[in-house]
């Protein structure tokens, strides 16, 4: 009989599993066996600075938390597995698509965005999805270009009026 206190350690991490991928927009699974320490630190770093957080769980206690949310992923969860949670969903996945240009042990497998599983092609095309901040500023220049060409208009508008009031 398995010793109660190792039971409740892994029931633990378990749940620990299941509310990160409840609070989180996108859970990324990904490979990362042939990276150096210093490249999982500078990964971890480049994703904290996002607040996407990198964990390594067993393979075992990942499936028994998926199963518990109904989630399978079996087939994927074979070999030394990452995932990265966060609550920006666009955020990690470039990070990590950037990241594994520059490294090829890094490989995305397969990832949970807004509650339904994405495949590599989806994540690969949520990796070229332009950053919040990036979407903002295309924005608020598009929202300043007609303003702009409003207030010109009506210049012209006013300078017209007084042209017929002489």
């Amino acid at each position: 009989m398995a010793n109660p206190k190792v039971i409740e350690q892994k029931q633990a991490i378990v749940n620990e599993i299941i509310e990160n991928v409840k609070k989180s927009s996108s859970v990324v699974f990904f490979e990362y066996h042939g990276l150096t320490v210093g490249e999982m630190t500078e990964l971890r770093r480049k994703l904290k600075e996002n607040n996407a957080e990198l964990k390594i769980y067993k393979n075992t206690l990942t499936r028994r938390a998926l199963d518990n949310l109904k989630i399978n992923l079996n087939d994927e969860l074979i070999g030394p597995k990452a995932i990265v949670f966060s609550e920006d969903t666009v955020a990690p996945i470039k990070i990590l698509s950037e990241f594994a240009k520059k490294h090829q042990a890094l490989q995305m497998k397969i990832g949970i965005v807004d509650g339904e599983l994405a495949d590599i092609n989806k994540l690969n095309k949520l990796a070229t999805i332009p950053s919040i901040d990036t979407l903002l500023v295309m924005l608020a220049r598009g929202m300043t270009s007609s303003l702009n060409n409003l207030a010109i208009c009506l210049d012209l508008y006013r300078k017209k009026l007084e042209e017929e009031k002489n």
